[in-house]
Parts: C-alpha cells; structure tokens; sequence
C-alpha cells in the first residue's frame, strides 16, 4: 500500500549582509523576475510558496530579513520557531563571504538546536562573467570547503538567470522533512513533532504575502 502524502509548513529565515540579493532570491522563487534596482529592505519582508518535495506538498513561509547591524535586534526574533535558515553571501564580496561566520553565530544565539541551516552564494552570474580572477570573489571551490567543514549545504546561485534558486529552496525543504518530519503519519498530520506544521490542521493561520 502507497504511503499516503503529506503535507507540511516550514518557516524559513533568509540572512546575511546588506546587499547580497536575499530579496532577489525571493523575487525570482516567487515572482520569477529579477530586479537589479530592488530596494533593500526594511526590517523584515515575508511571502509564501508552495512546493512538490516528491510526494509531498511543501508551503514554506519564507522571513526575508535586513542585513544592516541597527536592524538585528528586531529580526532576531524571527530566529524563533525557524525550521530552515539561509545564510546567503555575494560570491563577487569577500567582505559578505567572511560575515557568514558572524551570522552562524546569530543562529546559534537565537535559533532553535535542530534548525537546518543551508549557505548560498549569491550572484554567481557577476563572478562567472567578470572575464579576469578579482581577489575581493569568492570561488565555488572556497564556499563548497567552508561549508563542508562546517557540515552545512552549500550551493551557488544566480537571480538574475534563476540558476540554482528553486533548486537550493527545494533542498532545505526535503532536509528538513529528512531532519524534523520524520514523524508525520497519515493525511498530512504530524505526530509528536509539534515544530513541524501541519497543513491539513484547522487551526493553521494563513497570511502574509503569497506566491505559488
């Protein structure tokens, strides 16, 4: 007998310097376009997008938060009840790839144990078309080995091309189903696992901005 589908809600925090291209991530997931001139944001952005992680229906809440130093106090209480985390870096900025480790301690001051963190390398395109080695870039080599010696996913992406953007969302779902839905039984209802979101669950509040 098939097992039956499930369906699930995850909160995502998406981190990192001002600049990087969080809001476009999000803007390409959602909205499939890329803007170079987006503002930055202000405090704290948030929409919706549904997924297919194999069988199941994924809805991630996805928390795009501002870089700037005068806005950490209030985003880091989004930190609170995040399944997955991005920390995201510009590949064209060493300065962003080197702040990853001040955000990874952002995490480990106010996120949850178990919370699964993924490391993007953003802008892709910019470095891959710049036609000369600049110093101040960030190999793909580089930000694979620093991921990899911290035990954390890593994967490069491009906004501006779409490259990779669907793909690095779908796999910290599906990480995080393997790491904390482990427990979900029967028509999308999760058993014992009460930071998992059940969406077939009446009381599930459904707001913010949407995207599919």
């Amino acid at each position: 007998m098939a097992s039956p589908n499930h369906e699930y809600l995850f909160k995502l925090l998406v981190i990192g310097d001002s600049g990087v291209g969080k809001s476009a991530l999000l803007l390409r997931l959602c909205d499939k376009i890329f803007n170079a001139s987006y503002i930055t944001t202000i405090g704290v952005d948030f929409k919706v997008k549904s997924l297919n992680i194999k069988d199941d229906t994924v809805k991630l809440q996805i928390w795009d938060t501002a870089g700037q130093e005068k806005f950490r106090t209030i985003t880091s209480t989004y930190y609170r009840g995040a399944h997955g985390i991005m920390i995201v870096y510009d590949v064209t900025s060493r300065e962003s790839f080197d702040n990853v480790k001040t955000w990874l301690k952002e995490i480990a001051n106010n996120a949850s144990n178990n919370v699964v963190k993924y490391i993007i390398g953003s802008k892709k395109d910019l470095r891959d078309n710049a036609g000369s080695v600049n110093t101040s870039h960030v190999s793909t080599e580089e930000g694979r080995k620093f991921a990899e010696e911290l035990g954390i996913s890593f994967i490069e992406t491009s906004s501006k091309s779409g490259e990779n953007v669907e793909q690095a969302f779908e796999d910290l779902a599906a990480r995080i189903i393997a790491t904390q839905g482990t427990t979900a039984q029967g028509g999308g209802r999760v058993i014992n696992s009460p930071a998992v979101v059940s969406l077939s669950d009446p009381t599930t509040k459904k707001d913010g901005k949407g995207c599919c």
